[in-house]
């Protein structure tokens, strides 16, 4: 066995195990010791698990240019969502003044829906040595006298009020900075270096870094408040100064109020102010029986092609199927890793990356076979097979990869989440496929060949 071959053998085994140990975590585990602290839960779309169907409504629809406006806040919606974790979801227009929002497999549907109807203002105050817990109403000098407002709360009402002017602590709090001075593309979760621990990091653009940054040095030891419609969302301590406006937030709570405060900062505002006037949980779009017999059918097919391939190409098949085996691990440890939600569609272009593994693997084992017919030595035939196969598989897979992207493009421009999961589906497993194709199957191939004296016999490789 060449040197080559025991190295692409050993990163085999180890994505392998990995592939398998992802594969088969219990759902609600996390993967904290390879610093992976989210759940990884494999999520279902709307048609899978059903979700939660939320109408809102602008308060004011003579606004000029609502429609405009409203397609705004539909965009900003969706951004929202994404930041949540919730993928795949469905948002659109519903008449000229109202947004449809369906949210698949949402735990908390009452948080969730908090979240989109937050509208306007989020500010950075000085709150001095006063700290106040998430959910506080205070006064701002952006806003120093806040009208009760309908707010989600988790009843069966959907809806309450903030509390009277008299019942919010009397002191107006100065503005620092707002939401429109931070760089949205700067906003993200890192980890501290000591403690590893979430943190939200931050930067400020214009006189609104210096102004923060004179702020901060003067105030070490204070608390700045975050802000939404006068609703406190967050109150750090400022822990040192920092002059270039370039900071982080220290998270107490894990990563997913770390991600929920990067996504307050990045989609802070709504161009429209909206209202819930309904809220639903709605049942999957198929039922039990139709899902049953969707996966029955796909593990007769994949059944039926790995007969197929062991008997028409006896141990070139066996090579095929166990790179097949090991290719349908890694895509879906992949799924859960990046979140991806799995619905209809998206299973449909797993299943269609399966076809395009196959295709590769059947070049491969075709054009040995007539290596072999040509009367070449086995190890010979197999890097001329490759060798030779390599562009019609690279040309194959780049077609459909470019497909992907006009597929999620345009499921990204007109909303349609479905095509968007499609393309991402078929994506990841059009890349894998080419992975196993190109490499698993090389090194299955010389791991056979090179333990085990196949010389001259054609017929175990189909020939």
């Amino acid at each position: 066995m060449s040197r080559r071959t025991r190295w692409w053998l050993l990163i085999i085994i180890v994505v392998a195990v990995t592939a398998t140990l992802v594969t088969f975590l219990p759902p609600g585990r996390a993967l904290e010791g390879l610093g992976i602290n989210r759940d990884l839960s494999l999520r279902q779309g709307l048609d899978l698990s059903g979700g939660s169907q939320v109408l809102l409504e602008a308060d004011n629809c003579d606004t000029p240019n609502i429609a405009e406006r409203l397609g705004n806040t539909r965009q900003i919606i969706e951004n929202r969502i994404n930041g949540l974790g919730v993928t795949e979801p469905l948002i659109q227009m519903a008449g000229e003044c109202r947004i449809l929002v369906e949210l698949p497999a949402v735990d908390n549907p009452a948080d969730a829906i908090a979240q989109l109807q937050q509208t306007g203002r989020l500010e950075w105050v000085d709150s001095g040595d006063d700290y106040y817990e998430e959910g506080a109403i205070v006064r701002t000098s952006g806003n120093p006298e806040p009208v009760a407002a309908e707010i989600v709360t988790p009843t069966e009402t959907i809806t309450g009020t903030l509390p009277l002017a008299g019942q919010i602590p009397d002191t107006v709090y100065p503005v620092i900075v707002s939401g429109a001075d931070l760089v949205p593309d700067q906003l993200g979760v890192v980890l501290d270096n000591l403690t590893n621990q979430p943190q939200v990091a931050f930067q400020l653009q214009g006189e609104a870094a210096q102004r923060f940054g004179q702020h901060t040095t003067n105030n070490v030891g204070k608390f700045a408040c975050i802000v939404l419609d006068n609703v406190v969302q967050s109150c750090p301590r400022i822990q040192s100064a920092i002059p270039d406006g370039q900071g982080v937030i220290t998270v107490g709570s894990g990563s997913d109020e770390a991600n929920k405060l990067v996504n307050l900062l990045r989609y802070g505002a709504l161009p429209v102010s909206l209202r819930v006037v309904q809220s639903n949980t709605i049942g999957p779009t198929l039922g039990e029986d139709s899902i049953r017999a969707s996966v029955i059918a796909g593990l007769m097919g994949l059944g039926a092609v790995a007969l197929f391939m062991l008997l028409y190409y006896r141990l070139a098949g066996l090579v095929a199927v166990l790179t097949l085996t090991l290719y349908g691990f890694v895509t879906f440890a992949v799924f859960r890793l990046l979140g991806v939600t799995l619905t209809l569609p998206g299973i449909a272009g797993f299943i269609l990356s399966v076809g395009v593994a196959v295709d590769g693997n059947t070049l491969i084992i075709e054009r040995l076979k007539e290596e072999l017919r040509h009367g070449r030595r086995l190890n010979t035939a197999v890097e001329v097979a490759f060798e030779r196969a390599w562009t019609s598989i690279r040309d194959s897979n780049l077609a459909t990869l470019i497909t992907c992207a006009i597929l999620f493009w345009f499921g990204n421009e007109f909303g349609a989440s479905i095509v968007k999961g499609f393309a991402v589906t078929l994506g990841i497993g059009v890349v894998i496929s080419l992975f196993s194709s190109v490499f698993v199957t090389r090194t299955f191939l010389h791991l056979f060949t090179d333990k085990f004296n196949f010389e001259g016999r054609p017929k175990l490789f189909g020939a």
